[in-house]
Parts: C-alpha cells; structure tokens; sequence
C-alpha cells in the first residue's frame, strides 16, 4: 500500500459517452477542480448520442479541458500523484481519445497510470460527497447501461448481487421519452412531465413486493408503454402524456427500491448508496429515503452534479485504487474496452 501520511493528488479523465471532463481529487474526497464539457445540446438534434460526433468533440475538447482542470486547482502536472482514466465501458470511440490522452500524459511525465471502471467511478461518487460513507454497504447502480446491486466489501472489493436480465432503467426511460415525443436526455424530460400527472395506470401489474430475487428486468414495462401508446392512437383516444410518465415512473422506481430493501435486509445492512445517472431522480430519492426510514437505515446519493458523468467521480475511484497499489497499469498497453464486468 502506498504512503498515505502525505496528501495525494490523483488527476481523472472522463470519457465514456457525451462529456469531456477532467478533474483534480485530493485523498479521494477533496474535488479541486472538475471540468466537464458537456455535449447535450449537440446530441439533442438527432435524439440521442451520435457516437462519431461524440468522438470527435472528445478530441476538440481534451485538452482544453484538462489546463482548465489544472488551472482551477491551482496545481501543475509536476504535483499530481496518479493519473486515472475510464477505461470501460463506453462508447469505444469516446473511450479511446480519453485513454489515449491518459496514456500519453502518463508515458510523457512519469505518472502511474490507475485504470477505472466507469460504474466503480460512480460508486465513489458518494465517496466525495459524504466523508463519513465507508464500506460495507450495499449500493444500487442506475443508469443508462446498467441496472444492478453491488454489495461494496471495501474501497476496492465488491460482490454482484443482481443485474438487470434485459433493459437496464435508464434505457427505459429514454425509451419511453422519445415514444412520449420527449427531447434527449429521456429521464430528466420523464420527471418533469411525471410532476403534472398521476400514477393510474398499471403497465404490468407486477407486485414487487411479492417478487424475492435481485435481478431486475424493464424490457417487459418498456413494451407495455409502448403498446398502450400505440394502441391508444390506434383507436384516436386521448393520451396524458402526464399521467404516462408518472405511472412508468412509478412503476421502474418501485422495482428497484423494493428490491434494494428486500437487499438490505437479507443482507443485514443499514446502509445504501445510489450511484448512476438515474440517481438524480428526485422521485426514486424520496421513495427510497421514505422506505429505508422504516428499516433504519441510511440512504447516500451524490449531489446532482456528480450523478451524470463526470472525471472527479473517477479520480476517487483511481485515489482508493493507488493507495492500494491495485489496477495501476502500463501506459504502452492499456486498451480501451466498451463492455467490462461491473
């Protein structure tokens, strides 16, 4: 294990999909800096991320954003400790301007290189938003590409203890977004309209509850808005946009959250944290503070900030790495990977 008694600075870069971003951490906690040139307004016209176009900023943006990040933390490369990169999963062409950047600035300066699982990135996400959040706890992973719950053993160490057999839920929402004629990015759009409506109508009727494993699966409720939709045209009925939203709303966030407590008993703890894009869902917020108040038991989420993409996620993920000396790798070989085992 590395010498801790000193502070460590650890640089991320973040590339996996539609953001440039850079970041400075300090121990893992401290964010210094953290850059993120996002590129939503660009992808908003075609609906969705366009992965060419993706790239191509990627490169446009990189370096700019990594003097920024330097400059904001009032640091220069010669301070850093650690460079920590995404590596996995992703888009691969989005993954490679990132890697290959890290790659270089690591062979040119000296710095180890701390390859990092975007989905481990989000998890530490609460690392830096909640200093007293330590393992062993259970954490729920919500995005776009997955749907799954980790039990976290230590900063390094975790255990699958389900994943999503189809669909993951970010993938519904998006879905179910565009089939509502709503605009890229799909969830924060299903929220809004969620709010003028009303959960009365039952997709599936699946009673989570009465369902005792971990996996999740959201192809089934994705269809059925999808079908109720169509059908609805088909025979020139109203639809409430609202009401479709808050009910399918509803619907995904109940499965999740009755199955993270379902966890936490089985489990034994009285810990759960949210990582992932779809953690800033204020409804799957309340929904699961409400339920875990009733088991005593804690709920940690990241600020909004840091739920969406981002490289400071990815510097403490790559800190708690470095100091164990685990997944510090050789610059002239790292390989981007666009699909890794959580």
């Amino acid at each position: 294990m590395t010498n801790v008694e000193k502070d460590i600075l650890i640089l991320g870069i973040e590339s996996s999909c539609d953001e440039t971003s850079v970041s400075v951490v300090r121990n893992g906690r401290e964010v210094l800096s953290n850059i993120i040139s996002t590129q939503i307004d660009i992808h908003k016209l075609y609906g969705g991320v366009v992965p060419e176009i993706a790239s191509r900023n990627h490169v446009k943006n990189i370096d700019t954003v990594y003097h920024e990040a330097l400059a904001e933390a009032g640091v220069t490369i010669d301070d850093i400790d650690g460079i920590a990169v995404t590596y996995g999963a992703g888009l691969l062409g989005a993954l490679i301007v990132g890697v290959n950047f890290a790659k270089a600035l690591s062979y040119s300066t000296g710095k180890p290189l701390i390859a990092v699982n975007h989905i481990e990135g989000h998890i530490a996400a609460n690392y830096i938003a909640h200093s007293e959040l330590k393992p062993p706890f259970v954490c729920l992973i919500v995005s776009g590409g997955h749907t799954a719950l980790v039990e976290m053993k230590s900063f390094t160490e975790r255990k699958l203890i389900g994943t999503t057999t189809d669909d993951a839920i970010g993938e519904a929402f998006d879905k179910v977004a565009r089939e509502c004629g709503l605009t890229y990015p799909g969830g924060p759009n299903v929220q809004a309209q969620a709010k003028f409506g009303e959960s009365n109508i039952k997709f599936t009727g699946m009673d989570f509850e009465k369902i005792k494993d971990y996996n999740f699966s959201y192809s089934g409720l994705k269809t059925a808005v999808i079908n109720y939709i169509h059908n609805k045209k088909q025979r020139g009925e109203k639809i409430s946009i609202p009401d479709v939203c808050a009910s399918f709303e509803s619907e995904a966030i109940c499965q999740v959250v009755n199955k993270s407590i379902f966890a936490l008993k089985q489990f034994g703890y009285n810990k759960i944290a949210l990582a992932g894009g779809v953690s800033a869902n204020l409804y799957l917020r309340d929904k699961m503070d409400a339920e875990a108040k009733k088991i005593g038991a804690s709920v940690f989420y990241p600020p909004l900030n840091l739920c969406t993409d981002n490289a400071a996620m990815i510097a403490s993920a790559g800190y708690y790495n470095f100091i164990e000396g685990k997944s510090i790798v050789d610059p002239k070989t790292l390989v981007p990977t666009s699909n890794i085992a959580l």
